[in-house]
């Protein structure tokens, strides 16, 4: 019953997001036409349910290039291959409301993973790689929430920031979301999309780990 309500709700939402945000969509479109390298989404091969490929719908927020560029499929804080509007749209996550198409296709659900590109989805332990998409992939998720601000991590490491996200990022990343298969609920899923509007504003809240105690413990490089 919670998966047939739990499709219901994403289609219900999707459909509602594209009706309130569509008057928003025209000026963002042109703006990101007449900004960065002049295009308006962004297409890219993510690792979906059963670890299936699709492609993924978001805001143009970096140079077409990007994973070819810097710090390739890593995004660190004032990087340089974001196009002027990325911030912006990063920030506030409106790059990422395209992805409603994706839930109407079927290939995401408003709740779930976060969809990987197979660079970092390699990055998991192979226990992880091995369940962590026995769920749709989500817009948002617990892993979302807490990592709400991940760029700060990655300058103060001292080190390769894929070496870092592969020995620290991804592993917890990955626990996470083994977490929230274990736990998963209508309600669960209601409070993670309230927190994700939370932690906007609000991101250094502890309000995650008050509501949910029982979440993995965060490795010590990342308090």
């Amino acid at each position: 019953m919670y998966k047939v309500l739990k499709r219901l709700f994403d289609i219900a939402l999707a459909v509602f997001a594209i009706l309130v945000f569509l008057p928003f969509f025209i000026p963002i479109a042109i703006l990101l036409k007449l900004t960065g390298e002049g295009y308006v989404f962004y297409f890219q091969d993510r690792i979906g349910y059963k670890n299936r490929k699709f492609r993924i719908w978001k805001f143009a927020t970096m140079l077409k290039a990007s994973p070819d560029l810097g710090t390739g499929s890593i995004t660190v804080q004032n990087d340089w291959r974001l196009t002027p509007m990325g911030p912006f749209l990063r920030k506030t996550k409106i790059n990422e409301i395209p992805q409603v198409v994706n839930i109407l296709l079927g290939d995401m659900s408003i709740v779930g993973p976060r969809p990987q590109m197979e660079v970092d989805f390699m990055k998991f332990p192979p226990g992880i790689r091995e369940r962590i998409n026995d769920v749709k992939p989500g817009i948002t998720g617990i892993a979302s929430v807490i990592f709400r601000d991940e760029e700060r991590f990655f300058p103060n490491t001292g080190e390769d920031p894929h070496v870092f996200a592969a020995r620290v990022t991804s592993p917890y990343k990955g626990l996470l979301e083994l977490w929230y298969q274990d736990h998963a609920s209508f309600l669960t899923d209601l409070k993670i999309i309230f927190l994700t509007a939370w932690v906007i504003p609000f991101k250094h809240s502890q309000l995650p780990f008050r509501w949910f105690r029982d979440l993995p413990e965060k490795p010590g490089e990342l308090r």
